[in-house]
């Protein structure tokens, strides 16, 4: 089988707390202006901050699609009018044909809020659902790949990966094997998750909530801010692309089912897919410029990675998490921190941690924060890992 990579990420589109297009998140980003503010997401806990997309009510389907109506997809949605990705979509389809470019991508709520107001609706006294309910193009897991399938009129395989907080990293990893299994010739790749409240609540009843805006990497730090977002990437082959294009290197992947909910505190996992994308890039730890951490900002998960981290590539490279922007997206941030990651090598950006005047002082690696700082970046790396054991590792940079 030929080799995964490297490919050319020849379109991109994302929507995020700070609204929808991969401009507005780029702004921020310089601007170090936060998108995360008081939850005012109905159901949800006390006190609690979140990181919220406006402007869904205006990103229904189109009417042959409105079957498949829910928040989640309603930021598919958005994603797809954002940053002309549809028409980098319909370009790619006329090169390849509509039976040539697969869907895959990533999700840890789907549409389950759609299965939460309909709970809400049900006649008092009843065992079952409302009638109305369409549990198949909402909530289940395969709704957003069918969804994105048909409304961009593909006809390639539809698969969607559900890994936790890796989820729409992986989606990038399963793209990058159909097409060098030859199965397809691009992929549409990515993430999406929505708020809803099992999340919030369920973070909430693991006493992992932060009760401000996250501080991932700071020594006083107290717990994730739940985001929502849609992260959306154009994959074909490197050869077929501009020479412009930025160029995904390689990733890698590991499972250490340490525990269900927390990380393997020596980092054991982290760092086997951080040394197996490496190997797949045909790099070598100093020749990575930036880390995108996955960095939740909760007291085991940054200090494991920090581990990691310092493991590999000690206190030489760089490194920051982003999430004090966007919230934590789950299984939207993979795919999200690879556009970051991208908008990092294409304006020499690393972006220091925000709300953290210093990091976390026991911390080793060489962790960048109180100011964003400029620098000639050729290849970041983008960590993302998850519940129960779930790790990847991305690596972008330039074709030359």
């Amino acid at each position: 089988m030929p080799s995964l990579w490297p490919l050319a990420m020849t379109g991109r589109s994302t929507v995020t707390a700070f609204g929808a297009g991969t401009e507005a998140l780029r702004r921020a980003l310089h601007e170090r202006r936060t998108g995360l503010a008081p939850c005012a997401f109905p159901g949800a806990p006390e006190g609690v901050w979140a990181g919220q997309v406006t402007g869904l009510e205006a990103a229904a389907p189109p009417p042959a699609l409105s079957t498949f109506d829910c928040r989640n997809n309603r930021l598919a949605e958005l994603a797809l009018r954002s940053d002309d990705f549809e028409a980098a979509v319909a370009a790619a389809r006329a090169r390849h044909g509509a039976d040539r470019i697969a869907v895959v991508v990533g999700t840890s709520t789907a549409g389950i809020e759609e299965t939460e107001r309909a709970y809400t609706r049900r006649e008092p006294g009843a065992d079952s659902l409302p009638g109305d309910f369409d549990y198949a193009h909402t909530h289940d897991l395969h709704a957003l790949p069918r969804y994105l399938r048909q409304r961009l009129g593909l006809r390639g395989p539809a698969i969607a990966v559900s890994t936790a907080c890796t989820s729409g990293a992986r989606a990038v990893m399963e793209a990058a094997a159909l097409i060098a299994a030859g199965v397809a010739d691009a992929a549409v790749a990515g993430g999406v998750d929505s708020l809803c409240r099992l999340t919030l609540n369920g973070f909430a009843s693991l006493e992992l909530l932060s009760r401000g805006p996250c501080r991932p990497c700071a020594g006083d730090r107290d717990g994730i801010v739940i985001g929502e977002a849609a992260g959306l990437l154009l994959l074909e082959r490197a050869e077929a692309a501009p020479r412009d294009a930025l160029l995904l290197l390689g990733a890698g992947a590991s499972s250490d089912g340490h525990h269900m909910s927390s990380p393997h505190p020596g980092g054991l996992g982290a760092v086997g897919a951080m040394r197996a994308a490496l190997e797949a890039a045909g790099l070598g730890a100093a020749e990575i410029d930036y880390i995108n951490l996955h960095g939740t900002g909760t007291r085991a998960n940054d200090a494991m990675e920090d581990r990691a981290v310092h493991h590999l590539f000690g206190d030489s490279v760089p490194c920051s998490s982003t999430k004090g922007w966007t919230g934590h997206t789950l299984g939207a941030s993979g795919a999200v921190e690879a556009v970051i990651a991208a908008l990092c090598l294409e304006d020499g950006l690393v972006p220091g941690c925000l709300n953290v005047e210093t990091p976390d002082p026991d911390f080793r690696a060489q962790v960048a924060a109180g100011a964003n700082r400029a620098a000639p970046l050729r290849r970041v790396m983008s960590n993302s890992f998850g519940f129960g054991g779930s790790n990847c590792a991305l690596i972008l940079g330039r074709a030359s």
